[in-house]
């Protein structure tokens, strides 16, 4: 018979350490003459990045040594951070940030000149005969303000006998570029700030010569917004094998494939879905290219992601019987009739996959989590769609305690943990996190909110965010806990937000302009939007806030009403802080600032700073220790005592 005991003490066998045990961050993939590539984010082994290979038919192998970790910090995000070709792997070292290359059985070779990490590079490709290779360049100059950082496209020999040269330029970025079949053309994304990469870019296209030098370039598609309207952002411009441009756009709202014939364009699906994602890491592959004409692809719906064909002649759409509901970010890479994958299931971790359409065979070559768990343990999500300001809805994940060894006394309802995502133009999926899990088995709902500016409801539903961050998205959150409140799902005594970045700038507004929520906590969450706008982040987002608060300095005084720093004097629940030492996203100062004023209040906190970590934590160590210091604040404010979790000293507390 199950116990009877309070929700949030319910006995667990889903623990911190399981979240890093034998876990692994799955991304990149590639795929080249049947073997499959990704990359392995690997906690154990403090968060190191690396490149591995597989096939259904032997073990996967790394493919960089130790000492070398694939990652690239162009955008700070990075993305795209190795290429293949004939078997040779080029990647960016994390430590240096350059360029090496590694041969199967080889030691990794530098091929771009050492910088001290001023110079990185990401996104690359290399050209069909092997020669050269086009990629983004990223050079922080002088102090390494925004406005001395220069990005463009730029091209070297494989061998790195010569240093990298300069081929396009003058934009603020630049992603995407894509070389031909035949070698003779390069396509590849630009924009401008303020704007990000899905307000609007633009796909240009150029005669490439065997130098790697372009000529007659040519804008195809997108723009920028401006006075006339809103802007086109096309991403994942790709070449069919027989030479046709193919990319995402969404002149209509929605993320669409198009196609690109003598000049003229076709939208090969029109449907309100997302085909595409907004650019925050290089790389998106949302679709590719069969021997038999007909295009893989992944897109969105109603929260949900699909993997599908099409077939581009009569645009009939066929959805995959697959059991997944989430496609890793998206990477589907297609060769021949065969495809490489990450997605992940409501009750499945994130996989490697390897697809064969002649045969119909699914293998699985790597998990992201090498846990077995009883399902009685997983929580399945709901999805929801709740009402909130201005007679509009908005959408969310729900998930239930589940835990087939504990029951609540009759008529308790149970605490409600409300996350809030990061971006915050980023979406929840419907996959298994057992960051999630680790909560509902001990007895917590959980709601995953998909706020008015999340990604994946069609640009109308991402831009409710513009000229209202802090606002729509605070009162979405609140109204979700609101909405499960009145069913009776959620406690509306012990409501909980949390969220990271972006997610924790949210969390920080409804702990201070509102009083729904008995306690938050904020993974390296924004505190003070001023220095955002006055140059003291990175380039990428240096002018994000011109979309989502104002043009800066006319808006100052709307920079400081959305602050909560200013308002801390309004905080009258207890909040946890949660910060990378290194973090160049979302620097400790954020963090520090609201602890001080936290301290000189008198409100009970803690605080807790994480050496070596940079926006996301990636050590084993640190992801445990967040983690069970989230429940044991929760545990500590709301009156109960967790189980197996060490007790966290809160400052101030009564």
């Amino acid at each position: 018979m199950p116990q009877v005991l309070p929700f949030g003490t319910w006995p667990s066998p889903i623990t911190a350490a399981m979240l890093v045990q034998g876990s692994l961050w799955l991304s990149e993939v590639w795929l080249e003459d049947g073997i499959t590539y990704w990359r392995e984010g690997r906690p154990a082994e403090s968060g190191r990045g690396v490149i591995v290979r597989g096939d259904p038919w032997s073990a996967p192998v790394d493919v960089i040594p130790d000492g070398f970790n694939s990652r690239t910090t162009v955008h700070e995000y990075g993305g795209g951070s190795y290429m293949v070709h004939r078997g040779t792997v080029w990647f960016s070292n994390m430590t240096d940030q350059r360029l090496y290359r590694v041969s199967p059985g080889s030691t990794p070779e530098p091929v771009t000149p050492d910088t001290a990490g001023t110079h990185r590079y990401a996104d690359g490709r290399i050209t069909p005969d092997g020669s050269l290779l086009i990629t983004v360049r990223e050079r922080h100059e002088g102090e390494g303000r925004p406005d001395q950082v220069v990005n463009e496209i730029a091209v070297l020999p494989t061998d790195g006998s010569s240093p990298p040269v300069t081929i396009i330029e003058g934009r603020d970025f630049y992603a995407a570029p894509r070389i031909s079949p035949d070698g003779t053309q390069l396509c590849w994304l630009e924009w401008d700030l303020p704007f990000m990469p899905f307000d609007g870019t633009e796909l240009w296209v150029a005669d490439l010569a065997s130098d790697g030098s372009i000529d007659a370039p040519r804008r195809v598609a997108g723009r920028l917004p401006d006075t006339s309207g809103p802007g086109q952002a096309v991403v994942a411009p790709a070449w069919s094998p027989t030479g046709d441009l193919c990319f995402v756009n969404d002149p209509d709202g929605w993320w669409n494939l198009y196609r690109e014939q003598d000049g003229t364009i076709t939208a090969l699906t029109s449907l309100e879905a997302e085909f595409g994602w907004p650019a925050w890491v290089f790389g998106q592959r949302p679709f590719g290219f069969l021997s038999d004409g007909r295009i893989a692809c992944v897109y969105g719906q109603g929260g949900v992601q699909h993997a599908a064909i099409l077939d581009p002649t009569s645009g009939e759409l066929l959805d995959l019987d697959l059991p997944y509901s989430a496609i890793g970010w998206p990477e589907l890479v297609v060769e021949g009739s065969v495809a490489s994958l990450i997605a992940a299931g409501p009750a499945m971790p994130e996989q490697v996959l390897h697809i064969d359409f002649a045969s119909r065979g699914v293998e699985v070559l790597r998990e992201s989590a090498e846990v077995s768990i009883d399902p009685g343990y997983l929580s399945r999500p709901v999805p929801i769609e709740f009402p909130t300001e201005g007679g509009l809805t908005a959408h969310a994940h729900y998930y239930p305690p589940a835990n087939p060894a504990a029951t609540a006394p009759d008529g308790e309802i149970p605490p409600l943990i409300v996350h809030s995502h990061g971006g915050p133009t980023s979406e929840h999926t419907p996959a298994l996190e057992l960051e999630v899990q680790y909560f509902t088995s001990r007895g917590f709902a959980l709601v995953d909110v998909n706020y008015g500016g999340s990604t994946g409801f069609g640009r109308a539903y991402r831009e409710r965010l513009y000229g209202t961050w802090g606002v729509v998205d605070t009162m979405d959150c609140i109204n979700a806990a609101k909405y499960l409140a009145a069913q009776g799902l959620a406690d509306p005594a012990r409501l909980i937000i949390t969220g990271g970045s972006a997610g924790g700038y949210t969390t920080l507004c409804a702990l201070t302009f509102h009083d729904d929520f008995a306690v938050g906590s904020s993974y390296f969450g924004l505190a003070d939007l001023e220095p955002f706008a006055t140059g003291e982040t990175h380039k990428f987002e240096s002018r994000y806030l011109d979309q989502l608060i104002g043009p800066y300095p006319e808006f100052a005084d709307t920079f400081r009403a959305r602050s909560p720093i200013h308002y801390v004097d309004l905080l009258s629940c207890p909040v946890l802080l949660l910060q990378g030492a290194e973090d160049e996203v979302v620097p400790p100062a954020q963090a520090e600032i609201m602890v001080e004023a936290l301290k000189a209040k008198g409100m009970p906190y803690a605080y807790l700073l994480f050496e070596g970590e940079q926006h996301g934590f990636r050590k084993a160590e640190n992801i445990i220790a967040a983690t069970q210091a989230e429940l044991s604040f929760y545990g500590q404010i709301l009156g109960f005592e967790p189980p197996d979790v060490p007790l966290l000293h809160i400052e101030n507390r009564p």
